[in-house]
């Protein structure tokens, strides 16, 4: 009988490689254990992986550098590429449970509220919680889910933290078949929801601000809060999460990784309202539109440009790229139109002379910052003449490579790294520098 059962799981393996699923699971669905029944999921030493195949991750999560990391059976995915290796290489520890299956679940914790679990990595399997930090399992794991996680149940599907302002207060985000469990880590209050419009979550991770619930080997963006799906959903995983020969033109993909993992400074970057972003390095430019990135020459979209852009930002759905003494203005579309009678001086245009650091303007208003050295300048842009007044003095660093205002404030970048802030007026008065995290990983999502 042990016989006839390896042999038609090892046939269910072959025919799930050959064939991907591409149904999705009905959201109603009564069956909780799913995932659980006998282990369907698990794969043993020995197995060869290929995402790029297309398979059910068990679980997604990010390592405190925001690596992303990917569980399937007794191995784990490290990043959007390489090969898979064994789970106990990273988390020894996972291995010493053999009655236990796969990683059921698994997120990052990011709480204000409990500073003794923040940066700490959980992992769930079956009716266990193991927290690491730094990769070494913290002292009294593994506990019950029950104990650490009161109301939450086990045999988990997924989980993802949702930390402030995302959530009104940091919470995690627990699934199991179509139930939603929001756990508030200040209170230990468990909330139950109700997301219609999204499949049941086998994976479920928080990425570069947003969440996406992986099902099968497709993904959904949502909202944390609410559940909703927006925009052209399900889409697929190999597409965005993962590089694979087989989809998209490679010569593209290599392309685009290089600006998007590239670690030499920013030349300029802008956030559009509708969230998109535009960075320029040297000849060159990257932008990332509803999670897709394209690269290309600046010359190709920006031709009057030619390269290197000394600062850009966005305004009532025009580009303003200052270079050098200039100012050129394009409308946002496709193509990108250049404005006639530019480019003009920037004294003309500003009100300021050049050349500046960097320039960006904030959501819903109609001031533009401009940084030049370590004084900030605002140029109220609905008047005329434009004349720059002084805001403040730069005291946290000693120079800016360029910034831009999003929905959640400002971001500040120098070198590979950039700095958060909730506004302008909070940077200049800080009198420390809030967490430094790494354009490439953190911004643009690479994995390196």
């Amino acid at each position: 009988m042990r016989l006839i059962q390896t042999l038609a799981l090892c046939l269910a393996l072959v025919l799930s490689h050959a064939a991907p699923h591409n149904h999705l699971k009905d959201p109603h669905s009564k069956d909780k254990d799913h995932k659980h029944e006998g282990h369907k999921h698990e794969l043993h030493h020995g197995a060869t992986l290929d995402r790029c195949a297309g398979m059910e991750f068990d679980a997604v999560a990010v390592n405190e550098e925001g690596i992303p990391y990917f569980f399937k059976g007794d191995h784990l995915f490290k990043g959007f590429h390489g090969h898979a290796e064994l789970s106990n290489k990273t988390f020894p520890e996972l291995d010493d449970h053999h009655h236990l299956g796969h990683v059921d679940a698994a997120f990052r914790m990011h709480s204000e509220h409990s500073p003794e679990h923040h940066d700490h990595q959980f992992f769930f399997l079956d009716n266990k919680v193991f927290s690491y930090y730094k990769h070494k399992l913290e002292k009294g794991y593994p506990k019950d889910i029950s104990a650490e996680f009161p109301g939450i149940p086990d045999h988990l599907d997924a989980a993802v933290e949702c930390p402030k302002p995302d959530c009104p207060e940091d919470t995690v985000i627990f699934f199991k078949a179509h139930e939603i469990f929001h756990y508030n880590m200040k209170t230990k209050k468990v909330d139950e929801r109700v997301f219609k419009t999204m499949p049941n979550c086998t994976g479920a991770f928080h990425f570069m601000g947003h969440y996406y619930c992986f099902h099968g080997h497709q993904f959904s963006k949502f909202d944390p809060m609410t559940g909703e799906v927006h925009g052209k959903y399900p889409k697929e995983s190999r597409d965005y999460f993962m590089r694979c020969p087989h989809f998209g033109n490679k010569t593209t993909d290599d392309h685009i990784e290089r600006e998007q993992c590239s670690r030499v400074h920013l030349d300029a970057v802008t956030a559009e309202d509708n969230g998109n972003v535009y960075a320029f390095r040297g000849h060159h430019f990257l932008s990332m539109k509803n999670d897709k990135f394209h690269s290309d020459s600046i010359e190709s979209e920006f031709k009057e440009l030619h390269s290197e852009v000394d600062a850009v930002f966005s305004y009532e759905g025009h580009f303003y790229m200052i270079k050098d003494n200039q100012v050129y203005v394009y409308q946002v579309g496709e193509p990108h139109t250049h404005l006639d009678g530019f480019p003009k001086p920037i004294k003309e245009v500003l009100g300021i002379d050049g050349p500046v650091d960097a320039a960006f303007v904030c959501a819903d208003h109609h001031i533009a910052h401009i940084v030049k050295g370590k004084t900030i300048y605002d140029v109220d842009l609905k008047a005329s003449p434009r004349v720059p007044v002084k805001e403040g003095t730069i005291t946290l660093f000693k120079n800016i490579d360029t910034a831009m205002c999003g929905p959640k404030g400002l971001t500040v970048i120098i070198g590979n790294h950039f700095y958060h802030f909730e506004s302008t007026a909070v940077m200049l008065k800080a009198k420390m520098l809030p967490e430094q995290q790494k354009v490439s990983q953190q911004l643009f999502g690479c994995d390196h």
